[in-house]
């Protein structure tokens, strides 16, 4: 029985350029944070001006967004920092522990939004439609910015895909703000202002929901969402000199990083060659950058042994 385990040099070469596109970002992450930044700082001060809960209900969830641009950034550096000590995987799993945190907040966020919403349902107040469409509409340009600065890397990355979708989702919703603040100009309704309070909330809940599972997901060490078990173990059995495969395991290591442990039963053998494009084509085809195996002469997974 021969075994062998993968972690070459080609391996590690891909990983650390996975690591160079998100340290290719960071000005486009500092940019888009501190924009956002000042752009929740007005909305809720001109949300208590304009009496406005959908400017509010607006804030939070753009403030939710600029936790999530911070907790990407982070994974992004985290990443880059060498295991050390008790650590040996590094402290990139605390991507995943954050993440959960993000969820947690916005779940507090929404109870406060959807509170102040309801109050001003029963009771409707005077909101200065104006002050709404103005301040909505700077938010229309300073969403649809930030998501520009992540264009060209969402392709390629899926933290930085999930920075670009989040912030164009964001120029969608303060696009719905400016349109109550329209109706209620033209319409002088007020009912108006926290109903679409509402609309925002349940995008807010909807993307969070997603946010809160698949971290928890993640946290379990169940294997990521974008990834198919049932297609990485029929890509490992057709491999040239591969009779059966046991023990497959896939993981997040953090939230941008995947690894991968297999037992491949291969009668003839596997050389070092034979490793490197494994990992190679598992890191191309399925994005996992962290691949061991143990090459087994025969299938050993139903044997007992006896000490």
């Amino acid at each position: 029985m021969a075994f062998l385990h993968g972690k070459n040099h080609d391996h590690n070469h891909n990983h650390d350029h996975n690591h160079n596109i998100q340290v290719d970002h960071s000005k486009s992450f500092a940019i888009g944070i501190a924009l956002n930044v000042i752009f929740v700082a007005v909305e809720v001060i001109y949300g208590f001006i304009a009496n406005s809960s959908a400017l509010l209900a607006d804030a939070g969830h753009n403030a939710g967004d600029v936790l999530g641009l911070v907790f990407a950034w982070a994974a992004a550096w985290m990443a880059t920092i060498k295991p050390k000590g008790k650590y040996t995987y590094g402290l990139r799993k605390t991507t995943i522990l954050v993440s959960i945190l993000n969820a947690m907040l916005l779940f507090g966020a929404v109870a406060v939004i959807a509170w102040d919403a309801f109050r001003k349902l029963k009771d409707p107040q005077p909101v200065t439609g104006s002050q709404v469409m103005i301040v909505a509409g700077i938010g229309i340009f300073i969403n649809a910015f930030t998501a520009l600065l992540f264009y060209k890397g969402q392709k390629t990355d899926l933290n930085i895909k999930g920075a670009f979708l989040h912030m164009a989702a964001d120029a969608g919703v303060s696009l719905g703000v400016v349109i109550a603040g329209l109706l209620i100009t033209l319409t002088g309704k007020t009912w108006i202002d926290p109903a679409i309070s509402f609309l925002i909330i349940v995008v807010i809940l909807w993307g969070t929901w997603r946010l809160f599972s698949e971290s928890l997901d993640l946290a379990l060490d169940a294997v990521p969402r974008h990834i198919k078990i049932g297609k990485v173990r029929e890509f490992l059995l057709n491999k040239q000199g591969v009779t059966s495969i046991h023990d497959l395991h896939i993981w997040a290591m953090s939230t941008t990083q995947v690894a991968l442990t297999v037992h491949l039963v291969m009668p003839e053998g596997a050389s070092d060659q034979f490793i490197s494009q494994l990992q190679k084509e598992l890191m191309d085809t399925f994005g996992i950058g962290h691949s061991t195996f143990q090459i087994e002469n025969k299938d050993m997974s139903s044997d007992f042994f006896v000490f």
